[in-house]
């Protein structure tokens, strides 16, 4: 995994914290946080034990690239100036939870159709 991106010209570091190390992570029960103000982009460490018990290998890959694919689609919409925006007066579209999920669960498959008819 890399540990930078650019994201709409703006380049993100990228880190894997242990939960049990970072407490936004656990104060909030998450598994990963983008940060807007710091161009941050954190995952949740999906070997640590405590956290992540049972999981196979493929599991946990896949694990990783689903939050770091949902971690993403918020440095997006951050850089698209669509978080602060769609704040008024709180928790706009921008900031769901439930939104940035419809979006990185269905990306890979809107690029693969998009692909296939040749519309990139």
């Amino acid at each position: 995994m890399k540990n930078r991106v650019n994201v709409l010209g703006t380049e993100y570091k990228i880190e894997i914290h242990k939960i049990s190390e970072d407490e936004f992570m656990k104060k909030h029960n998450l598994e990963g946080w983008c940060g807007e103000s710091t161009k941050l982009i954190v995952i949740a460490d999906f070997d640590e034990e405590e956290y992540f018990s049972g999981m196979t290998e493929e599991e946990k890959e896949l694990g990783r690239k689903s939050v770091l694919r949902h971690e993403l689609i918020h440095a997006f919409l951050n850089e698209s100036g669509l978080s602060a925006s769609s704040s008024i007066p709180t928790c706009g579209w921008a900031k769901h939870e439930e939104m940035v999920d419809w979006i990185a669960i269905q990306f890979p498959k809107m690029l693969k159709a998009f692909k296939e008819v040749g519309c990139l």
